[in-house]
C-alpha cells in the first residue's frame, strides 16, 4: 500500500499475463466497490442493530467516511482492512460531532452526508481538502433547500454549514443524471414529513435504492421516478462488497493493450448502471467475457475475462457517459491506441471531478506524444498513436495517476508519474496488481 508521496516508474516491454494454474487462468482481484463501501457505512450507521461488512474498500475516500461515522457517535470495529462491524444508532440516534466533519477529498461522502445531516436536530459543518473545496455543491444543496433544509455554503462550495430544519415532501426533476444527487435527496427523504421523489433524466448508479430496499426502507421505482417514503426503521446489513468496476477498468484497459494471454479479473460488480466501460470497450472491438455470474446481496457479480484486442475508434455519448463517467481517464488512454476516430460528447461532468479530467488527461497524454482535441463536453482522438515515455503528473487525482501508469505500459521508453500517492484513494495495491500481471513498474 502506498503510504507517502511517490513517483512511479513504468517500463514497457513484457506482455501482461494471467497466472496459470493447471492450465487455467487464475485471476486478479480489485478492491471492493467504492460507491457501495460509502453507502454500507452510512446506512449501517442509520440502521437499528449490528451491520457486518466484508470486502470493504480501505482507501482514502472510504476511510474518511468511516471517520465521519465515528465522529457522529457510531461505533465501527475494523477487524482487518476489509472487514467491519458497524453498530447502528438508528435514524435518530446520531450525536453532534466535536467540530467540523472532515471529508478530505471524498466528493461522494460530502454529497451523500449533507442529505443525512440536513435532517438532524443539531447543527453540523462538512468540510474537506483544498481540492474538495473547489468542487461544486449547489447540485445537492439546491434541492435540499427546496425541501426546507437550512444550509450555508461558500459561493456554492464547501464548507457546508447545516442548521436543524424540518424537511418536507418533495418531487425533484433532476436536470442531469447523477447518482450522488439522487442519493443525497433520497437519504434526506428518510427524515422528511412525507414521500420524496427523484425523477431521473437518464440512468445513474442505483446502489442507494438497492441498498435502501435491502435494509427495509419503503422505496419504489417506477420508470424514471424513485420514491422513498419515510417512517420505516432500517434493518442492519450483512454484506459482501464486490470488486469495483471503476478500479477494474485499469487492469482491463491494460490487458486490452498489452496482454500476452487471457487476464481474469475476479468478483467484479456488474450492476448494469456501472458496466458502461465494458459496453464502450466492446463497441471498440474488445472481447470481454463475463463468467461465473451470480448475485450477492442484490448486486450482480461476475468475473471478467479479457484478451488483447485491436481496438477501433467509436462515437461515445448518451447514456453510456453516465454509466462510465469515472472510467473515462482510462478510456482516453485506450482511444490513443484505437484505429480511427474516437469522439466523446456529453461528458462535461468530467470537468468537475477531482480535477478537470478532460483538460488534465489531455495535457498529460500530450507529454507522452499524444494528439488529443479537447472539447467543452468531451474530446476527440484519432489513432493509433505512438506514445513516448516522459514525465507526467498525477494532479492528486487517483484516476488520472492510474491512467498515466497504464499509458506507460504501451509507451516507448520509461514513463515517470509524479504525485502518485493519490492512487490509494480508490485502489490500494494498484502497483502490486500490475506487477502480479508481469508489468515492470516500481
Amino acid at each position: 500500500m502506498i503510504t507517502a508521496d511517490i513517483t512511479v516508474h513504468v517500463r514497457p516491454g513484457g506482455a501482461l499475463r494471467g497466472t496459470m494454474t493447471n492450465g487455467n487462468t487464475t485471476g486478479i482481484r480489485v478492491p471492493g466497490d467504492k460507491s457501495i463501501s460509502h453507502r454500507a457505512l452510512i446506512l449501517g450507521a442509520l440502521g437499528d442493530g449490528v451491520t457486518q461488512v466484508r470486502g470493504f474498500l480501505p482507501a482514502g475516500d472510504t476511510l474518511a467516511t468511516l471517520r465521519a461515522m465515528r465522529a457522529l457517535g457510531v461505533t465501527v470495529e475494523q477487524h482487518d482492512a476489509a472487514t467491519l462491524t458497524v453498530h447502528g444508532r438508528g435514524l435518530h440516534g446520531l450525536v453532534p460531532p466535536d467540530g467540523s466533519i472532515d471529508c478530505v477529498n471524498a466528493g461522494t461522502l460530502i454529497r451523500l452526508l449533507v442529505g443525512v445531516m440536513a435532517g438532524q436536530p443539531f447543527p453540523s459543518v462538512l468540510d474537506g481538502s483544498g481540492q474538495l473545496r473547489r468542487r461544486p455543491m449547489r447540485r445537492v444543496t439546491d434541492p435540499l433547500r427546496q425541501m426546507g433544509a437550512q444550509i450555508e455554503d461558500s459561493d456554492g462550495k464547501a464548507p457546508l454549514h447545516i442548521s436543524p430544519a424540518s424537511l418536507h415532501s418533495f418531487t425533484y426533476p433532476m436536470p442531469v443524471a447523477s447518482a450522488q444527487v439522487k442519493s443525497c435527496v433520497l437519504l434526506a427523504g428518510l427524515f422528511a414529513d412525507g414521500p420524496v421523489t427523484v425523477i431521473e433524466p437518464g440512468p445513474a448508479r442505483d446502489h442507494t435504492e438497492r441498498m435502501l430496499r435491502s435494509v427495509g426502507a419503503n422505496v419504489t421505482v417506477e420508470g424514471p421516478r424513485v420514491t422513498v417514503t419515510p417512517g420505516s426503521t432500517l434493518a442492519p446489513l450483512d454484506l459482501t462488497i464486490p470488486g469495483d468496476m471503476s478500479s477494474a477498468a485499469f487492469p482491463l484497459v491494460a490487458a486490452l493493450l498489452a496482454a500476452g494471454d487471457a487476464v481474469r479479473i475476479e468478483n467484479v460488480g456488474v450492476n448494469p448502471t456501472r458496466t458502461g466501460i465494458v459496453d464502450i470497450l466492446r463497441l471498440m472491438g474488445a472481447e470481454i467475457e463475463l463468467v461465473n455470474e451470480r448475485d450477492e446481496a442484490g448486486e450482480p457479480v461476475a468475473d471478467l475475462v479479457v484478451r488483447r484486442a485491436a481496438l477501433r475508434g467509436a462515437a461515445i455519448g448518451g447514456d453510456l457517459i453516465v454509466r462510465a463517467i469515472d472510467e473515462f481517464p482510462a478510456l482516453m488512454v485506450a482511444a490513443t491506441q484505437a484505429e480511427g476516430e474516437t469522439l466523446v460528447t456529453g461528458a462535461q461532468e468530467l470537468r468537475v471531478k477531482e480535477t478537470d479530467r478532460i483538460a488534465v488527461m489531455a495535457a498529460e497524454l500530450r507529454k507522452l506524444g499524444a494528439e488529443i482535441e479537447e472539447r467543452p463536453d468531451g474530446f476527440r482522438v484519432v489513432g493509433p498513436q505512438k506514445l513516448r515515455g516522459a514525465t507526467a503528473h498525477g494532479h492528486d487525482d487517483h484516476r488520472v495517476a492510474m491512467s498515466l501508469v497504464v499509458a506507460g505500459l504501451v509507451a516507448e521508453g520509461e514513463t515517470v508519474v509524479d504525485d502518485a500517492r493519490c492512487m490509494d484513494d480508490s485502489f490500494p495495491g494498484f502497483m502490486e496488481t500490475l506487477r502480479a500481471l508481469g508489468a515492470d513498474v516500481s
